[in-house]
């Protein structure tokens, strides 16, 4: 099935998506999965047959849009959702007038992924939330 993925107001179904990929198996605390940017962010959710299975946050940072907290769950991995959830990402940061640049923190392990999709890694590696992750960015 193709994805619908849109932009809503429903924070706690995304915030219910990113606590079963975050927190139950990636292990990370829900003091660093949580934070109060999620009141001013864009939300993207991704349905498939009715069923949420995935989201991202969009902060806006002067001329630079950041994407953030990406999670598609366990099933749907491996059939494009999650390229396709980045791609929706961009096309809403280059619909905002003044955004030159879209910004990413990849987990390391992804940084391959990304790369496929146009982002290139700058900087050194860092952990958060005791993560390997690196810094990404594509110029729009």
């Amino acid at each position: 099935m193709t994805p619908q993925i849109s932009v809503t107001r429903d924070i706690d179904t995304c915030l219910a998506l990113r606590r079963v990929v975050f927190i139950d198996e990636q292990g990370v605390s829900e003091i660093d999965e949580r934070d109060d940017l999620d009141d001013s962010a864009v939300h993207l959710l991704a349905i498939v047959g009715g069923v949420p299975v995935g989201s991202a946050r969009l902060l806006l940072l002067g001329d630079m849009g950041k994407v953030g907290r990406v999670c598609v769950l366990r099933s749907q991995r491996g059939t494009g959702l999650g390229a396709a959830l980045i791609r929706a990402a961009v096309d809403q940061f280059r619909a905002m007038p003044g955004i030159t640049t879209v910004k990413l923190s990849a987990q390391s392990h992804a940084t391959g992924f990304y790369e496929k999709l146009g982002f290139t890694e700058f900087g050194g590696e860092y952990e958060d939330a005791g993560i390997p992750h690196r810094d990404m960015t594509f110029p729009l």
